[in-house]
């Protein structure tokens, strides 16, 4: 997910994503576990898309909070 995505959601949205993001990372993680992955470099990704989507999470607390 691009920034550009991230930014066009409204933070319920945001938050629900976030969520999705994890649960799948855990996942993806488990079945690498057992059996490796076709392309390992796909958690590396999605570690990263959950960052962007907390970073903008924080943004915006940030801003409520001014």
């Amino acid at each position: 997910m691009k920034q550009q995505e991230i930014n066009e959601l409204t933070t319920p949205e945001l938050r629900e994503r976030l969520a999705t993001a994890k649960d799948k990372l855990v996942t993806m993680r488990l079945n690498h576990a057992i059996s490796p992955l076709e392309n390992p470099q796909l958690i590396k990704a999605q570690r990263r898309d959950i960052a962007r989507m907390m970073t903008e999470v924080r943004r915006r607390e940030i801003n409520e909070n001014k």
